[in-house]
């Protein structure tokens, strides 16, 4: 009686022993150098809100960088700055617009800077989105954010936001935005007459 339970039990031993050694993950299985037993699939990566860049050389872009050079990348979505000497040199997340029918490319400058900026929306904005305000003030209600630096072409700024989740996303109207300390810190540095790329 006693003999039939202890090969009972070491019966069901074997089977569970058998049956988590081919539950276990393919991970542990993996044995270098044998083709029937592959080394694991890496997992894709995660997207995050902000998307991966990396620092710039302004040579390819700009042929000097008198009066400070901003170069806006659309697709990786960031913002490049370099002073006029080249001592200084910064990389900002941004936001970028909503569709390449919104997104302008090319040359233009900085014709205007202004701290605290009030807000109309464009008459395009207004078509789409009639409920809109025709102002908003200088606040926390207003999508420029703190500070703003006005472009050649009209209706194109670079500017805060209030907003952090359309940073690192395609969330615009047309315009560049940054975190509100970023765009103080830009502000800061660009004058009149930077030279801008948007790419």
């Amino acid at each position: 009686m006693v003999k039939k339970h202890t090969q009972s039990a070491t019966r069901r031993s074997f089977l569970t022993g058998a049956a988590a050694t081919l539950a276990t993950p393919a991970i542990a299985q993996y044995i270098p150098g044998d083709p029937l037993r592959p080394a694991p699939e890496a997992e894709p990566a995660v997207r995050r809100n902000i998307s991966s860049f990396r620092a710039l050389d302004w040579r390819p872009y700009f042929s000097n960088t008198k009066n400070g050079a901003i170069l806006v990348d659309t697709v990786s979505r960031a913002l490049h700055y370099w002073s006029a000497d080249q001592s200084v040199y910064k990389l900002y997340p941004s936001s970028v617009p909503l569709t390449d029918e919104l997104t302008r490319r090319g040359r233009t400058s900085v014709i205007r800077k202004v701290e605290g900026p009030s807000w109309s929306p464009t008459p395009s904005m207004k078509k789409r989105n009639p409920e809109w305000p025709d102002y908003v003030p200088p606040g926390p209600d207003n999508p420029l954010g703190t500070h703003a630096l006005y472009l050649s072409w009209k209706y194109y700024r670079i500017h805060g936001t209030h907003d952090t989740r359309k940073i690192g996303r395609r969330s615009s109207n047309g315009c560049i935005g940054l975190y509100n300390e970023h765009i103080a810190e830009l502000f800061g540095m660009a004058k009149v007459g930077t030279q801008v790329l948007l790419i």
